[in-house]
């Protein structure tokens, strides 16, 4: 999505610019839908516990990275429909479905937006890389079964074998 979104912006006004962005705009909102229903999945379907050899502040902080990992995830398609309602643009959705704007036309709303919206992936951009760096932390140096147990074949297999 950076890199769409980045070829958006940069790329010279054109039909070509309207179509990445189109792309860009679509994903996001596809991305939103996806991660809702995660978020419903997940408050049905509690994770397991993490490993008792954590110690509190690890857990702590493994829990406040997934809330913000969800708050951001929310967020960044959130701030995008609001920059293109603010510049007044139609949105949508892979060029079918016309979404409706979600704030007024309002260029320093938009330039707010757009604002938020670059902080967002930079938060998320941390995240992710503190996300990893515990995953594989944790599979290769306490060797429990964090990282697996994240990998829906891993668990399906795991459940064949009990």
């Amino acid at each position: 999505m950076f890199v769409l979104g980045w070829l958006a912006v940069s790329y010279p006004v054109s039909p070509t610019k309207i179509k990445l962005f189109m792309w860009h705009k679509s994903i996001g909102i596809t991305i939103l839908a996806l991660v809702l229903l995660r978020m419903t999945w997940r408050l049905a379907n509690p994770t397991p516990s993490l490993p008792k050899h954590m110690k509190s502040w690890q857990r702590k902080m493994a829990h406040v990275n997934h809330v913000l990992l969800y708050v951001v995830m929310v967020s960044m398609p959130v701030t995008g429909w609001i920059i293109n309602s603010a510049a007044n643009f139609p949105l949508k959705l892979y060029g079918l479905i016309l979404l409706p704007s979600i704030a007024p036309a309002d260029k320093s709303l938009q330039d707010i937006a757009e604002l938020i919206h670059l902080t967002l992936f930079w938060l998320l951009a941390g995240l992710l890389l503190l996300h990893i760096t515990g995953a594989l932390w944790h599979h290769f140096f306490y060797r429990d079964d964090v990282l697996t147990r994240m990998l829906p074949v891993e668990r399906s297999m795991a459940k064949r074998y009990k």
